[in-house]
């Protein structure tokens, strides 16, 4: 394949230039992200990666991604979680695919507390969390169904890869738009509205945020938690994956789960050729098999 690269036409005054992105440094960048995160880039995700990273190439002053492959190479230290940052996607929402909490709270709620008296501790995993919404909607199912909650060990621990996505969750701080399809009585129990200068935003309720422990956590590497889990929440995030890298993911997360234990995944993902450690029970929701 001949070098390609994205300059098309001198840009107009005032415009910001054409960076100069070839075949040799997509694929180096593919390689990186792939190296780093997992994430399988194919090659339609070009103007993707030219668009998510053309900020990180001005903020050093470079016009060819062929340098910034070099300070990416050079320097990963001040650099690489910058790279990361820019290259993941973080879309998310209050009760996403609402479907899984409903199953939370009208099937699976009775056995985990039955589990918890068995146990005397009950721990959720929020893998791939991004800006917090998918947690602190577990946080609400849990005190909306187990009245007693404040004094028993349960607890979530929801991490991402991104650094900026996990700050922004651990302040629990949101638009109030993005709370609209949860209902007044939701939106006025679990939500704080700002006044004055923080007039549209709002912030999830300290009893909220005391159950959820945010982290930066890369899937690629050792974790460092201790003790099994009960539910995985990880969605959308294999979507990027290649196979042998699934394959690897979900062994390691079946070894941390619980007997009969619970994972949920996105609604274009499947477990189908991946792994028999889990059975499908539901739309997207699988127990842990073996």
């Amino acid at each position: 394949m001949s070098a390609l690269n994205t300059t098309v036409e001198t840009p107009k005054h005032g415009e910001e230039p054409v960076l100069e992105l070839l075949d040799s440094d997509f694929n180096c960048l593919r390689q990186l992200i792939s190296t780093y995160t997992g994430i399988s880039l194919s090659e339609h995700k070009r103007d993707l990666v030219y668009g998510r990273l053309s900020k990180r190439l001005r903020a050093h002053g470079l016009t060819r991604f062929r340098d910034y492959c070099s300070l990416l190479k050079d320097d990963p230290d001040n650099e690489l979680e910058l790279f990361i940052n820019a290259i993941t996607t973080n879309l998310t929402s209050f009760f996403r695919e609402r479907h899984h909490f409903e199953f939370i709270t009208d099937e699976l709620i009775h056995m985990l507390q039955q589990r918890y008296y068995t146990y005397r501790r009950l721990r959720i995993w929020s893998a791939g969390c991004s800006t917090g919404e998918e947690p602190y909607s577990l946080a609400i199912i849990l005190r909306e169904t187990i009245p007693d909650i404040d004094k028993l060990d349960i607890r979530i621990l929801a991490t991402d890869l991104d650094t900026n996505v996990v700050q922004t969750a651990a302040c629990g701080i949101y638009p109030t738009a993005s709370i609209v399809g949860l209902g007044s009585r939701r939106s006025r129990r679990w939500f704080l509205r700002g006044k004055g200068e923080h007039e549209g935003r709002i912030r999830a309720v300290p009893e909220l945020r005391r159950l959820i422990t945010f982290r930066q956590l890369n899937l690629m590497h050792d974790w460092p938690m201790r003790g099994l889990f009960d539910v995985i929440f990880c969605r959308n995030v294999v979507i990027y994956f290649d196979k042998p890298t699934k394959q690897a993911l979900f062994e390691r997360f079946a070894n941390i789960m619980q007997p009969d234990s619970h994972l949920f995944i996105g609604h274009s993902e499947t477990l189908r050729n991946i792994t028999d450690r889990f059975e499908l029970i539901g739309k997207t929701i699988y127990r842990r098999a073996c």
